[in-house]
C-alpha cells in the first residue's frame, strides 16, 4: 500500500477519534444535567504554599448539586465522576469580585469570582451572577432541625 494511503487512513482514524470524543462529551453533559442542578463553574484550587500568577490555574467545568455536596466536573473529561466534592457544611464563602483582564480570558464570559475557605485550603470558584444566587441559598439552605454549630463527624 502506498504511502499516502497510509497517511489518508491515519487521518481518517484521527478525525473519527475527535468526533467520537466529541459525542462523548456531548453526552456526558446531557447524563450529568438530566436530573438538574447543574451550572457552568470554574474552579482554581491553590495551594498555600504556592503563589499563583492572576490568570493561571482556571480550569472550565460544571457544578452540580448532590445533596448536601456541590460536585466539580472538569467540562474537556470524559470521566463521568466529579475531580472535587465540597459538603456545604465545609464552605464559606470569604468574598468576592470581578476577574481580572488576565483571568477574564481564562473564565467564561460575564463569570464572577468567589473566594471560599474549605478545611483542606483556599478555593476560587467562578459563577454566572444567577448561579452565584442560587449557590449562596444552597450554603445557607439545611434540612429542618440542622445545628449550625454542630460539624458533621466525617
Amino acid at each position: 500500500m502506498p504511502a499516502w494511503q497510509w497517511l489518508l487512513d491515519s487521518a481518517g482514524v484521527l478525525l473519527l477519534l475527535v468526533v467520537l470524543y466529541g459525542i462523548c462529551l456531548v453526552v456526558r453533559r446531557r447524563v450529568l444535567s438530566r436530573n438538574g442542578g447543574t451550572f457552568e463553574l470554574s474552579a482554581q484550587i491553590r495551594v498555600r504554599t504556592v503563589t499563583s500568577t492572576a490568570g493561571r490555574g482556571w480550569v472550565l467545568g460544571l457544578g452540580r448539586y448532590h445533596g448536601t455536596d456541590l460536585e466539580w466536573f472538569r467540562i474537556f473529561s470524559p470521566s463521568p465522576r466529579p475531580r472535587r466534592r465540597w459538603a456545604r457544611t465545609d464552605l464559606s464563602i470569604v468574598g468576592q469580585r470581578e476577574p481580572s483582564e488576565a483571568e477574564s480570558f481564562a473564565l467564561y464570559s460575564g463569570h464572577r469570582i468567589i473566594e471560599c475557605e474549605t478545611p483542606s485550603g483556599p478555593v476560587s470558584l467562578a459563577m454566572s451572577p444567577s448561579a452565584l444566587t442560587g449557590f449562596s441559598a444552597w450554603l445557607e439552605a439545611a434540612p429542618p432541625g440542622t445545628d449550625w454549630d454542630q460539624r458533621p463527624q466525617r
